[in-house]
């Protein structure tokens, strides 16, 4: 046995779902359990314990004999972890109103009365959820290293669909962050919630664009969501290590326009936020891309020993087995405001919030469905469009970067990777590409 750590973990979760102004869901949850993983030579075992964890050396002796077990039946060569060191635990975020000190009736009057902000005229359905979290975590390794957090997750989410004709559309807004209850206070939930509903009923009156070649703004949340999934991903070391990113061996090279630097910050308070990763390393920020250049990608202790680099991005769900994540990923800001970003398209199409999509970061291909979008005519916004997408080599699209605003904002949300879902932001400025494929699925 070369080395093994420990992670215990205790989380109290409450979550309300209100469906047109009925209450469809209260649940509270606690659970609590640990994960162990043990090094022997090349190989892992991991084991994962469900339930009060008074004592991990049986756990430790199973997952040993485990490792044994899969380097006997096939020998790798050994695994180097890159050193870390013990984290240093500053600046936590502070919990101003604590959620558990607030009854669950206040809770659930308060989401009904947002829940009406999204009730305008011509909506046919509303839809509200909160949801709150308090987890603690102990790291523990055989290296001596020992640390622990504890950390509260808050959030609500506001949909509303209108109806025309047979056409559906729907409006969402949502925010969560590291903070307490708060939020409500920091976001203007009822300003939010009519936000939606005017989105939904705008959009029934939308058109369809023309699918063609254009150049385009990108929105605060539809560039955020390029850069973590199109760029973030393919910066993964283990996706880089598996031949799956299109920016292996890239390290050093000029991968986009040198307005373009990119960070992963796990340190910053924002969703994604963590004091240590699963590993025990502390959260710290890395430059992924610097004025175009490919800097760093991002690490979990095995893979930073392997390719060189600092390990801070292993992350796991529950008591999963870790593997490398992103945290909060966004575009720096640069110096140009929206409005002079406009004059310098011209004419293009401005794409504005994200409905998910796909991407390959092996081949470099993305879709990103936009939530809406606008024609711009010489500068101003004119038709309203829906059902929009953006498409297109994620290298040209990087490279094709004209001009980046200095509005920068965040988004929360939560990213999948091996049957795993953990919290991360995404974020940039307003962005201008001068060529891209913009589709209309009409």
């Amino acid at each position: 046995m070369d080395f093994y750590d420990t992670r215990i973990i205790k989380s109290i979760s409450t979550s309300i779902v209100l469906d047109n102004g009925q209450i469809r869901e209260i649940s509270n949850n606690f659970s609590s359990g640990g994960a162990v993983r043990v090094l022997d030579g090349g190989s892992w075992g991991f084991v994962s314990l469900d339930g009060v964890v008074e004592n991990t050396d049986a756990a430790i002796s199973s997952a040993g004999r485990l490792a044994e077990s899969a380097r006997n039946r096939s020998p790798r060569n050994p695994i180097d972890l890159a050193p870390i060191k013990n984290p240093d635990l500053k600046d936590l975020p502070v919990i101003k109103e604590k959620p558990q000190d607030i009854p669950i009736e206040d809770k659930v009057k308060l989401l009904l009365e947002i829940e009406k902000s999204a009730k305008k005229p011509g909506i046919q359905s509303t839809n509200a959820v909160y949801s709150e979290s308090l987890i603690n975590v102990k790291y523990s390794s055989s290296e001596g290293l020992d640390c622990e957090y504890t950390l509260t997750r808050v959030g609500f989410a506001i949909s509303s669909i209108a109806q025309s004709e047979g056409v559906y559309q729907i409006g969402r807004e949502s925010r969560f962050g590291v903070m307490g209850f708060e939020i409500f206070k920091k976001h203007d939930a009822f300003a939010l919630a009519e936000k939606a509903a005017t989105t939904a009923i705008e959009l029934l009156s939308a058109k369809t664009p023309k699918a063609g070649t254009y150049p385009v703004i990108l929105d605060q949340e539809l560039a955020g969501v390029f850069i973590h999934e199109a760029v973030g991903h393919a910066v993964e070391a283990d996706h880089v290590l598996e031949g799956n990113s299109i920016l292996s061996g890239k390290i050093g090279e000029q991968i986009a326009s040198p307005l373009i630097t990119v960070y992963d910050d796990p340190s910053l308070h924002e969703y994604g936020y963590y004091p240590f990763d699963d590993e025990g390393a502390g959260s710290k920020r890395t430059t992924l891309i610097q004025n175009g250049v490919l800097k760093s990608f991002i690490h979990s202790r095995e893979t930073a020993g392997k390719l060189g680099g600092e390990s801070r991005n292993s992350r796991a769900q529950g008591y999963a087995r870790p593997v490398i994540r992103m945290s909060n990923t966004f575009i720096a800001p640069n110096g140009m405001k929206f409005d002079e970003m406009l004059s310098e398209l011209k004419d293009g199409i401005y794409l504005k919030g994200s409905r998910g999509g796909q991407v390959n970061p092996g081949e470099g291909v993305f879709q990103f469905n936009a939530e809406r979008g606008f024609i711009v005519r010489n500068g101003e916004l004119t038709t309203s469009l829906r059902d929009v997408s953006l498409s297109g080599n994620t290298l040209e699209i990087l490279n094709n970067v004209s001009a980046v605003g200095n509005d920068l904002e965040m988004n929360s949300g939560r990213c999948g990777k091996a049957g795993q879902l953990v919290p991360v932001s995404d974020g940039a400025p307003h962005v201008l590409v001068n060529r891209a494929m913009v589709g209309g699925s009409g």
